[in-house]
């Protein structure tokens, strides 16, 4: 049991450790408005994967239709 309330305890006290320092790097870009640019780059990556996933099981269904059409 006391293990247990001291593994909680330096949890709860880990935030008082671990004084991160701010990224600078995303303040510099923030301010100079690249953010933007970076943000909409990924949402294309991540449009373009779905898309492609999308496509991917439209015809994985076709082909698993066909199969099971000729086992028939």
């Amino acid at each position: 049991m006391t293990r247990i309330i001291r593994l909680v305890m330096a949890i709860l006290m880990l935030p008082l450790i671990l004084n991160a320092q701010p990224v600078e790097m995303a303040d510099t870009m923030r301010s100079e408005g690249k953010i933007y640019v970076v943000v909409a780059i990924l949402l294309l990556i991540f449009a373009g994967l779905i898309a492609y996933l999308v496509m991917l099981d439209r015809k994985i269904t076709k082909i698993e239709k066909r199969l099971s059409d000729s086992n028939n």
